[in-house]
């Protein structure tokens, strides 16, 4: 069977079939589920247009006034999901953001929220391909139930809560349909991955398209990146005109102790783009200091020890040294990126290699 990639017109059919259809579909759909569901269903989250889920590491104030020394009014826990009515500028000193939410308890300093919405989806009634597609977390976050136990990935075999956020993608090669007409996805990573595969609520996936991975200013010559660790920057450039900026948070030079180390800084210098994935399972560091995170969307690698550029959900403090290396990105700039530079990678493969000339240039300076 020919393997057709999802576009917005696959959506809308499969998105879209009648009873009659589902039936007769009923092999790409797998048979009805046992009574009870195979994944968690996805929370009652709160009724805003746009939401913050705590990533605070621990319990985290809600201060009467946009200031750090206000009162505290109650406190918050990790994945609480809170209005986020608006974001202001407060006071907080010594500290390089003076940004704060106003929710309607209080004030939380903004990077302990990830900025979030909850945009629930139909889901597909069936693969648009005999692989699957890829889909994208559009929810604060989803349960996930574990399809392949025991539990492989260090971040799960250290007990965390099998769960996925907003802005992760990984890719769905199966459908399943419950006795109560409820849709479920089977997710798992295609790259990078110990071998986990879940189970979870189809609502909270949108499928990603064809067209939206299509290359932005494919005729553009001459084009290269700058990331700028004096200001956290992103710049991209086509001859010498700036044609994107954002910012964002490189490697922050300091070991698990808080001592400073050259071990996670951003490489210096000329790189070329060498690599390019939809989704992969990172993982590095030791104990104690590493980390191990599924599903990051649009990674651009263009350093020789996997130093990439991608999307990040972990946290909300772009403009100041974060990561283990890497360039962390808002989930909509490193989309950007992924599509602007060369080489372009194909949909269904969501992956691609490149060696020697051909692909942008990235240009790491200290100012």
């Amino acid at each position: 069977m020919t393997k057709v990639p999802l576009s917005r017109r696959d959506f809308l059919k499969v998105a879209g079939l009648g009873l009659g259809s589902i039936a007769a579909m009923a092999w790409r759909v797998g048979m009805v589920l046992a009574a009870d569901a195979i994944a968690p269903p996805l929370p009652d989250f709160p009724q805003a247009e746009r939401l913050g889920r705590v990533i605070g590491g621990g319990k985290v104030p809600i201060k009467l006034h946009p200031d750090i020394d206000s009162s505290d009014v109650a406190f918050v826990n990790d994945d609480d999901v809170l209005p986020w009515l608006n974001e202001v500028v407060g006071k907080r000193p010594l500290w390089y953001s003076q940004r704060f939410v106003e929710t309607p308890q209080g004030y939380v300093y903004a990077p302990n929220l990830q900025p979030v919405f909850n945009q629930s989806n139909a889901p597909l009634q069936r693969l648009p391909s005999t692989d699957g597609f890829w889909a994208e977390v559009t929810v604060p976050y989803v349960d996930l139930a574990l399809a392949n136990p025991p539990a492989r990935s260090p971040w799960l075999k250290n007990g965390a809560k099998p769960r996925l956020y907003y802005s992760q993608i990984m890719f769905v090669d199966q459908i399943k349909k419950d006795e109560h007409g409820e849709l479920w996805y089977r997710v798992k990573e295609k790259y990078g991955t110990f071998g986990d595969i879940f189970w979870a609520a189809g609502a909270a996936f949108r499928p990603i398209t064809v067209e939206e991975i299509s290359p932005i200013h494919p005729e553009a010559v001459n084009k290269r990146i700058r990331v700028n660790l004096l200001d956290q920057s992103l710049s991209a450039f086509e001859d010498n005109q700036e044609v994107y900026f954002c910012r964002v948070s490189t490697g922050g030079k300091w070991d698990k102790d808080g001592n400073p180390s050259e071990d996670w800084a951003t490489p210096l210098g000329a790189h070329s783009i060498w690599r390019k994935l939809i989704s992969v399972h990172m993982t590095g560091g030791s104990s104690g200091g590493g980390y191990d995170l599924s599903g990051i969307g649009w990674t651009t690698l263009f350093s020789s020890n996997g130093v990439a550029i991608h999307s990040t959900f972990w946290h909300n403090s772009y403009g100041i040294p974060k990561s283990h290396g890497c360039v962390n990105a808002q989930p909509e700039d490193a989309k950007w990126v992924f599509r602007w530079t060369n080489p372009s990678a194909p949909y269904e493969a969501g992956d691609v290699t490149i060696s020697g000339s051909g692909s942008t240039k990235v240009e790491v300076v200290e100012g």
